[in-house]
């Protein structure tokens, strides 16, 4: 751990850092200003999830603003829609990249459109920041990640369901890279614990019929659902399998893409009592998380949630605008380095980032659903995970390595 910097005053005294004739370098720098790229679904299937990640991605621009901006310079935020297709997430961040000139880029939910970018950041030496827990197995030197990999969220989860007496687990999400490789894991760590799985069912994104899913669900009698459904998509299957007769007294699903915000759209009615598994929840306990909510509810409207992928956004604002701070400059390879080490005491707790991974140290939760909405915290990991994308500290992942 090389330094830890607190969000609220990450920024201090970059005003002064100017005027002592500090002359910024790297793209997007005009004026007083440097641009920034937030590329999320503001329109389609993934609207519902991202549309409240650009929110806070604002936010974090707006206070580092009011701090007095990244070594002197207001941030200047160029907003792209990605309207959840990969290809146009592609093409957006080639557009922000090669025509914006931006400094970075704040953006991306699905491994879709995460992998329909990575080779432009790489092409361009740009520097994406992806907020959003996924699936593992990769790590380019061009992206941040800065939402959890597999073993700080799908492995804890697992190993709740086990401690719970859950051996018997049926497998539904999005036809998409993020599930189909989230249940290799899942089915390897199966094999390797005595579990079993009753049945995987993968739908399209968007998709909204599931009687059919929750039918096979219902007659394989499973002990718990794992679920990574993405988008829309989560309220239909919620509804329906609500609508079959089974709640989560009867078989709890677990879910690793339904926060806050989805449970809004839900319905926490229908969501009670069943589980999620996260890094940060609007409950949790600390000064920082306290201040971003209020913050964040300040500037949207009391009645607007907080969540952990738009957490992992707004930290990753901080992030970047404390390395450039550090860094002296806004250029890629000048900003990843200083970055190394980097510790910030963020909403979720203290996270560092992990030069060698490109992911950050995170703590793994637990969250239950309440019906009035809110998720309460259940178990956690006790500290930080060291981030292993790769699973390459568990004998059982080897077979699925690349």
């Amino acid at each position: 751990m090389r330094r830890r910097t607190f969000l609220a005053a990450a920024l201090a005294g970059t005003g002064a850092a100017l005027a002592g004739g500090c002359s910024p370098s790297g793209p997007g720098v005009t004026g007083d200003t440097v641009r920034v790229g937030m590329l999320h679904s503001l329109s389609g299937t993934m609207a519902i999830s991202e549309v409240t990640v650009r929110d806070a991605v604002l936010l974090a621009a707006e206070r580092i603003n009011a701090a007095g901006g990244v070594l002197g310079r207001r941030i200047d935020p160029v907003v792209e829609d990605g309207a959840s297709d990969e290809v146009t997430f592609a093409d957006k961040a080639r557009k922000l990249l090669m025509s914006d000139r931006v400094a970075a880029v704040f953006g991306g939910w699905t491994s879709a459109s995460r992998k329909a970018m990575l080779p432009v950041f790489e092409a361009e030496n740009g520097l994406l920041f992806y907020p959003v827990q996924y699936e593992g197995m990769e790590s380019s030197p061009n992206i941040v990640y800065t939402g959890a990999t597999t073993n700080q969220q799908i492995v804890p989860a697992l190993d709740f369901l086990r401690d719970q007496g859950h051996t018997r687990i049926h497998l539904v999400g999005s036809d998409y890279v993020f599930p189909r490789t989230a249940n290799r894991v899942i089915a390897a760590y199966a094999r390797a614990h005595g579990i079993e799985i009753t049945g995987t069912d993968y739908t399209p994104l968007g998709h909204t019929e599931y009687t059919t899913v929750t039918a096979k669900i219902a007659r394989a009698r499973p002990d718990a659902v794992f679920n990574t459904l993405n988008g829309d998509s989560n309220v239909a299957f919620f509804k329906q399998l609500r609508s079959s007769g089974i709640t989560a007294d009867d078989m709890p699903v677990l879910s690793v893409s339904v926060a806050e915000e989805e449970v809004g759209g839900i319905g926490p009615e229908i969501l009670d009592g069943h589980l999620v598994a996260w890094n940060y929840f609007q409950t949790t306990d600390t000064p920082e998380n306290r201040d971003f909510v209020a913050a964040f509810q300040d500037e949207y409207g009391p009645r607007r949630v907080t969540s952990d992928p738009m957490q992992s956004a707004y930290n990753a604002v901080h992030l970047w605008a404390a390395a450039a701070q550090a860094a002296g400059g806004f250029d890629t390879g000048a900003v990843r380095e200083a970055a190394a080490g980097l510790t910030i005491d963020a909403p979720e707790g203290p996270v560092t980032f992990d030069a060698e991974s490109q992911h950050l140290a995170k703590t793994a939760r637990i969250g239950r659903i309440g019906g009035d909405g809110a998720i309460t915290e259940v178990a956690n990991s006790g500290g930080p995970i060291t981030p292993d994308p790769y699973l390459s500290g568990y004998d059982w992942a080897a077979p699925i390595r690349p």
